[in-house]
């Protein structure tokens, strides 16, 4: 049985069949709980629904990734347009905690999952605002980092539904490692960010900068196909239907993460 490279869906049970201020740090403090998260997993049977229990579809994710996406989408722009910064940080808190409550209790619970979708929508909508406000290079950078998001999650479903690449166990573990790799080095330049200026250089608008934001849009767009694997592999297994909700909180955790690191590399093509 593979895993996922995504904190929520490596908890995701096996089925019974077969450096922007608070930017940088906020980003690795979320990759550090992900590794965490990743380590504590435990492999679980979500067994097949029962009786009186409707399986679980495909409809049933799409409808909900649909609606935590909504929620988060206005959530970021209400904040953003309000200029009520100051909620970027009890937000993330907020989140971070209801992810890792989700997380560890395989929870299904859509007011917690649209806790979750909201909080960080509240988040990333004041990173953008203030950012956006921040200097007229970055008015509309927002839109773009939001359309590069939706692209990017686009195409890897079309990658992953013409079989372009093929989700295999040695290919999870290449990206397991990956993503471990990263987050490593998110954490150790964080580290030396408090004892030299800029740290590794991993976060400063350096060609280093750049070449690592990248490698991050990389592994985080690989990793949405070891969710949909993973989707795919709930549905075939005829899991409940109210497992829809977990399965969409295991995408958005993915999605977070790719917007932050898509408008961090958009924030440095607008400083050129």
């Amino acid at each position: 049985m593979r895993t996922s490279s995504n904190p929520a869906f490596r908890n995701l049970p096996a089925g019974q069949g077969g450096g922007y201020a608070t930017f940088d740090r906020q980003g690795g403090a979320m990759g550090g709980a992900a590794a965490y998260a990743d380590t504590q997993a435990a492999e679980a049977g979500y067994g097949r629904a029962g009786a009186g229990e409707r399986p679980l579809t495909m409809d049933d994710v799409v409808t909900k990734t649909a609606i935590t996406g909504a929620v988060a989408l206005a959530t970021g722009v209400l904040t953003a347009l309000s200029g009520a910064f100051w909620l970027v940080l009890p937000a993330f808190i907020v989140g971070l905690v209801v992810s890792l409550i989700v997380i560890f209790k395989q929870s299904n619970n859509p007011g917690l999952i649209l806790t979750y979708s909201a909080a960080m929508g509240v988040a990333l909508g004041g990173i953008t605002g203030a950012l956006e406000m921040s200097g007229t290079q970055f008015q509309g950078i927002g839109f773009q980092a939001v359309v590069g998001t939706a692209g990017v999650f686009v195409g890897m479903l079309v990658v992953y539904k013409t079989g372009a690449v093929r989700v295999t166990p040695k290919f999870t573990k290449w990206l397991m490692g990956a993503m471990f790799g990263v987050v490593i080095l998110m954490v150790v330049n964080l580290v030396a960010s408090f004892f030299t200026t800029g740290g590794l250089g991993l976060r400063d608008g350096s060609p280093l900068a750049y070449l690592f934001s990248i490698i991050c849009i990389g592994v985080a767009a690989f990793s949405l196909l070891l969710d949909f694997d993973m989707a795919d592999r709930a549905v075939r297994d005829g899991a409940p239907a109210k497992f829809a909700w977990y399965i969409a909180f295991g995408l958005m955790t993915t999605l977070v993460w790719l917007y932050i690191e898509i408008l961090r590399l958009l924030s440095y093509l607008r400083q050129e």
